[in-house]
């Protein structure tokens, strides 16, 4: 729905009805009757309804760099509380559903580009007749877990229902290898280094070449996302796509295709080992990708199950999601005894958690303690190689050029496409004003995102049907 101070007046009364507590709707009844309530609204929307923006407070003035004439001046002065607001662009939905929105587009954008091509993100369409395959690599087992098999039936004697919250938790705490899964997972992102330099050797191997000589035919571009699975551990689900020696732009040597390079990343991350000496009473280690390594091709057609567009639209759903998933908390744990205050905490995440505290000392250089809240895990969760395609800084900019330009359409000033360089001067003066909403202005936020979601949602289907149908003009 929309929302209007008319309306909030209307459901004063059925704050239970709504899930809103009356302190909630009291502030939410004070904000929609506060002086410059629609330019706040205005403020919130334009930000797509983030959930903690940041508070900017300054102004900014656009002279004519030879006359000195003022051309366009702002100040927060006149705005709601004398600040402006801006999306805080975090990629967590659970930290903020509208900037993770954003960041899911993105991540769509650039892992399809990278399948189909793209002239305009810097890949040609050719790209997509290049050989590549989805693949997941897995981390090892660490103990028995509660999870839903084939058969139907848990190796503890029950069928859990698909939301069970046992699902993932050890059989048997007691002898579950809660150090050894935090470890494996504070290395995965050495595990998936050293997986994509034994991978080219596996390539060179099975077409007679040697290293040196690999580079100059063909190269390896991927682009990855990681996972948490139920049990805490990270998976990675990666397109991995053979290109000739220059990249998207060169076509691949003869010899490539879906099945060698399938092989090689079966045989690669066979041999690939991370060494973790012997410290502080624990063992020595030899960490290594699970056997369950998964390598399925990518085909073009709609109607095949692992098409582009479903590539695409999986991996930009995991990059918004982190450690949470399992049940454990999204910002930094400080000490322990934050856990404490958090109901319904699951056990298993939190002898995860206990295990970084406790290995922090035996392996200082790890920093387990810092990251403790991703059970471990330090690495970026969306990756890709040089040449996979465009970059996500890239994305970026193209938004922030059009919005700049229609700024300067509202407000007469040279479109910056146009005008000679140098022809404007900007000064500009910004500070740090705080961040975040009141429960009421929450509240509004939330359902300001919402509509926005909706109508992006509508408006994508369609732009996606169009483009279907002239794919082959644009």
């Amino acid at each position: 729905m929309s929302i209007f101070p008319v309306a909030l007046a209307a459901v004063a009364g059925t704050a239970a009805s709504l899930g809103t507590d009356p302190l909630t709707m009291a502030d939410l009844l004070r904000v929609a009757n506060a002086p410059g309530f629609d330019r706040w609204q205005e403020q919130v929307r334009r930000t797509g309804g983030c959930s903690d923006p940041i508070h900017l407070s300054g102004m900014t003035t656009t002279r004519d760099a030879k006359t000195g004439q003022v051309l366009y001046s702002y100040s927060t002065e006149g705005e709601p509380g004398g600040r402006l607001r801006v999306a805080c662009g975090n990629r967590r939905a659970s930290r903020c559903p509208s900037c993770a929105w954003t960041y899911a587009g993105d991540t769509f954008h650039l892992i399809r580009a990278g399948l189909t091509g793209d002239p305009r993100k810097g890949t040609p369409r050719a790209v997509r007749t290049h050989p590549k395959v989805f693949a997941t690599l897995t981390a090892p087992s660490f103990g028995p877990v509660h999870n839903r098999p084939p058969q139907g039936v848990c190796r503890c004697g029950t069928a859990h229902p698909e939301n069970s919250p046992e699902l993932g938790s050890a059989l048997n705490p007691g002898s579950y290898d809660y150090a050894g899964a935090v470890l494996w997972n504070n290395h995965a992102g050495d595990l998936w280094r050293r997986f994509t330099i034994y991978l080219r050797r596996e390539i060179a191997q099975r077409a007679g070449l040697s290293q040196t000589a690999l580079k100059d035919v063909a190269r390896v571009s991927f682009g990855k996302v990681a996972e948490f699975q139920k049990r805490g551990a990270v998976h990675f689900h990666a397109i991995v796509r053979l290109d000739g020696p220059g990249g998207p732009d060169d076509l691949p040597p003869a010899w490539a295709s879906t099945g060698l390079l399938s092989d090689a990343i079966q045989a690669a991350a066979a041999r690939v080992c991370v060494p973790v000496p012997a410290a502080g009473g624990q063992p020595a280690r030899e960490l290594r990708w699970g056997t369950q390594v998964d390598v399925r091709p990518i085909g073009t057609d709609d109607g095949q199950e692992l098409n582009e567009q479903a590539v695409a639209s999986y991996v930009a759903k995991y990059a918004t999601k982190a450690a949470e998933t399992t049940g454990t908390v999204d910002r930094r744990i400080g000490e322990l005894q934050e856990l404490d205050k958090l109901t319904d905490f699951p056990a298993h995440a939190r002898r995860l958690i206990e295990a970084c505290f406790d290995l922090d000392e035996t392996y200082p250089d790890r920093k387990l303690w810092q990251w403790a809240h991703m059970l471990g895990f330090r690495g970026h969760f969306s990756t890709k190689s040089r040449r996979y395609s465009t970059t996500l800084g890239a994305l970026r900019q193209v938004r922030a050029d059009f919005r700049a330009r229609q700024e300067c359409q509202e407000r007469g000033l040279p479109d910056p496409d146009e005008a000679p360089e140098g022809s404007t001067l900007v000064l500009a003066h910004w500070t740090y004003a705080g961040h975040g909403h009141t429960p009421g202005e929450s509240w509004l936020a939330a359902n300001i995102h919402r509509d926005i979601h909706q109508g992006r949602e509508t408006a994508r289907d369609a732009l996606t049907e169009l483009h279907d149908e002239h794919e082959g003009e644009w």
